[in-house]
């Protein structure tokens, strides 16, 4: 068993190449082999967003506090609330972040694949965010 402590990881900013606008990221836990599952608690400020990126094998977003916004490469944007449970399938280019005027706060658990749990790519722009 291994149990860790609130308070003993550290929260990290939002590096602004993943990242729009003010986010924290406060981790939850890493994989421990063989499980391949990380997750973390991220903290949108209103109008923060994600990267577009892609998950090598999936993410599951639950959403905790907030309103938000969610959206599939091609698909329309979709609001999402405290209990709403977002599933991302593998390799589908997706953003997550908070909707304009009200932060946003989730947990996000993916999987790592040979190590890799994340592909960055461009940021969405503010006409993408607006829809």
């Amino acid at each position: 068993m291994n149990i860790t402590r609130n308070g003993t990881q550290p929260s990290v900013t939002g590096p602004a190449d993943w990242f729009t606008g003010k986010t924290r990221i406060d981790p939850l836990f890493q994989p421990q082999e063989p499980a391949r599952a990380a997750a973390a608690v991220v903290t949108f400020e209103p109008a923060a967003r994600t990267a577009w990126h892609t998950h090598p094998l999936g993410q599951t977003l639950i959403v905790t506090s907030g309103v938000g916004r969610v959206q599939t490469w091609g698909g329309a944007i979709e609001e999402i609330r405290p209990g709403d449970v977002v599933w991302f399938p593998p390799g589908e280019k997706h953003w997550h972040g908070a909707a304009p005027n009200n932060a946003m706060i989730h947990i996000a658990i993916q999987e790592a694949l040979d190590g890799k749990v994340v592909e960055w790519l461009e940021h969405v722009t503010d006409e993408q965010y607006q829809g």
